[in-house]
């Protein structure tokens, strides 16, 4: 009978391992915080030239995206109402992407440890399991 991954692994490091990985990535992932200052206020280019500073907020992405989405409803062969929306469409994938901030909560270290060891641990063992002996 062959083991997990059809090497001679054993059975048992697979699904210990898989069972311990799945615990401590599910409490990683559940420690970790995620919040966004994605809105319409927010700068999101800035750029100086001639003597002043300036920014682009979301909301003036807006403008072209509107803009290019009713040329290209107008006429779809209109390369520049493509232009307008596909390059707006990307400043704002662009712009949520960079407002994402991640932040670990408050923990001991034990607690840190114990999610280290079963995450890292669970995976080294389930690798181990796909490895012939």
């Amino acid at each position: 009978m062959r083991g997990a991954g059809g090497t001679s692994g054993g059975i048992g490091l697979f699904f210990i391992g898989l069972i311990m990985m799945c615990g401590g990535f599910y409490l990683l992932f559940n420690a970790i915080s995620v919040r966004s200052t994605f809105g319409m206020g927010m700068g999101l280019y800035s750029f100086s030239g001639w003597g002043a500073n300036f920014t682009i907020t979301n909301g003036m992405v807006m403008i072209p995206f509107m803009f290019g989405i009713g040329l290209v409803f107008y006429d779809a062969k209109n390369i520049i109402g493509w232009v307008l929306f596909i390059g707006a469409l990307v400043a704002l994938i662009f712009g949520v992407i960079t407002s994402i901030h991640f932040s670990l909560k408050a923990m001991s270290a034990f607690d840190l440890i114990t999610i280290l060891v079963l995450s890292i641990g669970g995976l080294g063992l389930f690798l181990r399991s796909l490895k012939s002996f």
